[in-house]
C-alpha cells in the first residue's frame, strides 16, 4: 500500500486527482488531502505519507516551505508539485530540493499515471532496501556474538596457533596486532575478592546476555565480548599499539568504572572488572593471566593488573622475547622453531648475560623441566618419578661450550617433537574413529552435528579435523562414498531401480543423487548403468 497526500487549496482539483490515482490504481493507495500548508504540514505528520502531490500556491504557507518543513523529519517523502504558474524560478528551487516531477496545470493523466508509476518503484526499491538491510542486521546480531565469542575463546584457552585467530580477525574487521584483556565477574555481593550467589548469578547474566554486551560497547568502544563462562565474561580490547602508560591506564580503568556501575545499577549485581596489560595478540593470555591476578589480589571494584603489581620484572637486557617464543614453540609442537629459539637462548647466556658456569647449568635445568611441565599437560602423558635421574650429572659434567648446548636443545626439542606426535595421533584417532561409524552406516541420515557426537568431539573441533586429515570436507567424503556403493550396486544387480539404489545408499532425493553421481563419475546413474549394459 502507498499512502499518498494531496495538498491543493482547489477542492476540484483535489477531487480530479483521487478519481485519477483511484481509477488507475484502484485498492493500492491511501489517499488525504488538505488544502492549506499549515495544514498539510500537520497531516503529514500523523498520515506519514509516501508521496505528496504539492500545489505551490496555498494559503498561508506556500508549497516550497511546507516540503522544507515535511523534509526535516520525512526526508524519505516523494514531492510531486502541481502548479498553475511556469516561473522559472519554483522549478529550480523544486530541483534543489529533491522534488521527483514538476507538473503545470491543467494535469494530463498519463503524466500523473507515469509519475505515481515511477515513484512508486522508488519506493518499493527502498522498501526492499531497508527489509534486506533488517534481514542482514538480524543475522549479524545472530552470528556477531558466535563470531566474537569463537574468537575470544580462541586467543584465551586453545592450544593451537592455527590460522583460526587471523579467520575471526577479518570476519570481525579486527586490524590491530595488539590488545588487553578485561575479566567481568559478577555475583549478587562481594565478600573480599569473592561473590556471593555465584550459580544465580549465572542464570540472570545468560538471560540478559545481548544488553550486558551492548552496554560493555557503548562504554568501551570496539571491545570484543565473549558468551558467559560460569559468572564470567571475558572481553577483548583492540588497540592501534603496544601502549601501557600511565595515561592510557587512567582512561581504561575509567571506563571500566563506567561500565561496572551501569551493569551494577541496571541488573542489581555486584561486579568486580580485573585488566591485563596491553600485549601483542600471540601473548594475548599473558593479559588473561594479569586481569584474573588482578582480581584476585584486590578487593577493588576495578583492578588494573598494573596497579597491583602483578607483573613479573625482567632486568633491561633480559631476552623475555626469546624465551616466550621458545615456550610457545614447545607448547604448539613446532620442532625446528624451538630448537633453534633455544639455541637463542643458549648463546646469550654464555656470550652476553654475564652469568656464572652454575648460573647458566640452573637456567638450562629450570627450562628443560618447564618444557616437560608443558609435555605432560598438553600430552596427558603418565608423570614418573625417577625419569630425570641422569638430568643433575648431564647438567654438571658436561662441558659448557659445546655439550650442554647439545643436551639442551635436544631435550627442549624432544619436547616439543613429543607435543606434536601426540597431536597428530589424536587428529588420526579422532578421524579415523569418524571414517569407521561413517564406512559404516553411509545409508543412514548422516550429518556432522549427529557424527561428531559419535565420536564425543565438538562439530566445529570435527569439522575442522576432518578437512585437515582428509583433505576434502564431510559431506564431500559422505557423498563419495556413498557413490562408490552406488557404483557397486548398478554393476552388480540390474533389478534395482535408479530410486531404489538412490535410497539404498542413503540419498533421499533422486534428482540430488543424480547431481552428486554426475560430480563424482562425470556421467548420469543412467548413462553410467547403459554403459554396463553394453559393455
Amino acid at each position: 500500500m502507498y499512502k499518498i497526500m494531496i495538498a491543493d487549496d482547489e477542492g476540484i482539483a483535489i477531487e480530479g486527482l483521487k478519481f485519477i490515482i483511484e481509477k488507475n490504481f484502484k485498492d493500492k493507495c491511501i489517499i488525504e488531502s488538505a488544502k492549506s500548508g499549515r495544514e498539510v504540514i500537520e497531516l503529514s505528520e500523523s498520515f506519514r505519507p509516501d508521496i505528496v502531490f504539492m500545489d505551490i500556491r496555498m494559503p498561508g504557507i506556500n508549497g516550497i516551505d511546507a516540503i522544507k518543513e515535511i523534509k526535516k523529519t520525512q526526508p524519505e517523502v516523494k514531492f510531486i508539485i502541481l502548479t498553475a504558474y511556469d516561473k522559472f524560478s519554483y522549478a529550480q528551487t523544486a530541483v534543489e530540493l529533491g522534488v521527483l516531477k514538476y507538473m503545470n496545470k491543467p494535469i494530463d493523466q498519463k503524466q500523473v499515471v507515469y509519475t505515481l508509476n515511477d515513484a512508486m518503484k522508488e519506493i518499493d526499491k527502498k522498501r526492499t532496501a531497508r527489509s534486506e538491510n533488517l534481514r542482514i542486521k538480524e543475522t549479524l546480531e545472530t552470528v556477531v556474538p558466535i563470531l566474537e565469542n569463537g574468537f575470544v575463546y580462541g586467543i584465551l584457552f586453545k592450544k593451537e596457533d592455527d590460522s583460526e585467530t587471523e579467520m575471526f580477525k577479518r570476519l570481525l574487521g579486527i586490524e590491530s596486532e595488539y590488545g588487553y584483556i578485561a575479566v567481568l565477574e559478577f555475583g549478587e555481593n562481594v565478600v573480599g575478592d569473592r561473590m556471593t550467589n555465584v550459580t544465580g548469578t549465572c542464570v540472570t547474566i545468560q538471560k540478559y546476555y545481548r544488553e550486558i554486551k551492548e552496554e560493555i560497547n557503548v562504554t568501551t568502544l570496539g571491545a570484543i565480548v565473549s558468551t558467559p563462562m560460569a559468572n564470567r565474561i571475558f572481553v577483548y580490547i583492540p588497540e592501534e599499539g603496544y601502549e601501557n602508560n600511565y595515561n592510557k591506564r587512567l582512561e581504561v580503568v575509567e571506563n571500566a568504572r563506567k561500565t561496572a556501575n551501569l551493569l551494577s545499577k541496571q541488573y542489581d549485581l555486584a561486579v568486580r572488572i580485573g585488566i591485563g596489560g596491553c600485549k601483542d595478540i600471540k601473548n594475548i593470555k599473558e593479559s588473561y593471566r594479569e586481569a584474573d591476578n588482578a582480581l584476585r589480589l584486590t578487593e577493588r571494584m576495578v583492578a588494573h593488573a598494573d596497579d597491583v603489581s602483578v607483573n613479573v620484572g625482567y632486568e633491561d637486557d633480559y631476552p623475555i622475547d626469546i624465551e616466550k617464543e621458545l615456550f610457545n614453540a614447545v607448547e604448539l609442537g613446532e620442532y625446528e622453531k624451538s630448537i633453534f629459539e633455544a639455541g637463542k637462548y643458549y648463546d646469550w647466556m654464555t656470550e652476553l648475560s654475564g652469568g656464572t658456569e652454575n648460573d647458566i647449568r640452573l637456567k638450562v635445568l629450570e627450562f628443560v623441566l618447564y618444557a616437560e611441565r608443558i609435555a605432560y599437560e598438553v600430552t596427558g602423558t603418565k608423570y614418573r618419578f625417577k625419569s630425570r635421574t641422569d638430568y643433575l650429572p648431564s647438567i654438571t659434567e658436561l662441558a659448557l661450550d659445546y655439550e650442554l648446548k647439545e643436551w639442551f636443545t635436544y631435550k627442549i626439542g624432544e619436547m616439543s617433537k613429543k607435543i606434536a606426535n601426540t597431536k597428530k595421533e589424536k587428529k588420526g584417532s579422532v578421524v579415523g574413529k569418524a571414517k569407521k561409524y561413517i564406512d559404516d552406516n553411509f545409508m543412514k541420515n548422516l550429518s556432522l552435528d549427529s557424527v561428531s557426537m559419535e565420536i564425543d568431539v565438538t562439530p566445529y573441533y570435527f569439522s575442522r579435523l576432518f578437512k585437515e586429515e582428509t583433505g576434502i570436507n564431510f559431506i564431500e567424503y559422505v557423498n563419495k562414498l556413498r557413490i562408490d556403493k552406488a557404483k557397486e550396486l548398478l554393476n552388480s544387480d540390474g533389478n534395482m531401480s535408479i530410486k531404489e539404489i538412490c535410497m539404498e545408499v542413503g540419498f533421499s532425493d533422486p534428482n540430488y543423487f543424480s547431481r552428486q553421481f554426475k560430480k563424482y563419475a562425470g556421467i548420469s546413474p543412467t548413462e553410467y548403468r547403459e554403459g554396463i549394459e553394453r559393455g
